[in-house]
């Protein structure tokens, strides 16, 4: 398992939602930025890409190709998962899928933000309502 990361000062946000789309497409296993601050208090994004090392290379590139960065940090990481379900539950909304982890530890789900979504629209209620009714289905 890779880090790979770059701090970027001088590129415009509009970029940094296709560079998401564009690592994923490329098999990063997630991709999350956080605010920095950089040389001169400059305000910064630092971009951080969590991936499998044999797809290291390929998103070394996307990253050099697709953003202002002249260099790319790399280094080790390990990653501990819990083993996943996808369940069904019913709600006054209709169905919501969820991801599950029940492990005799641990019990807890969280569901499906496009179901919810499209359930809320539907309804017309708020999607936090969805959300609430979908995780109460699943404890009860």
């Amino acid at each position: 398992m890779k880090i790979l990361e770059s701090n970027i000062d001088d590129m415009s946000g509009e970029i940094f939602g296709f560079l998401i789309e564009q690592l994923l497409q490329e098999k990063a296993l997630d991709v999350w930025y956080t605010p920095v601050y950089m040389k001169k208090n400059r305000p910064g994004v630092q971009i951080s890409v969590l991936c499998e090392v044999e797809n290291e290379d390929r998103l070394r590139q996307v990253l050099l190709k697709e953003t202002t960065t002249l260099g790319v940090r790399s280094y080790s990481a390990t990653r501990q998962i819990l083993a996943r379900k996808l369940v069904t539950v019913e709600t006054p909304f209709g169905p919501i899928a969820m991801k599950t982890v029940e492990n005799g530890v641990v019990r807890k789900g969280a569901p499906e933000y496009e179901d919810c979504k499209r359930a809320a629209l539907q309804h017309q209620v708020p999607l936090r309502e969805v959300y609430q009714a979908a995780l109460k289905a699943y404890l009860d």
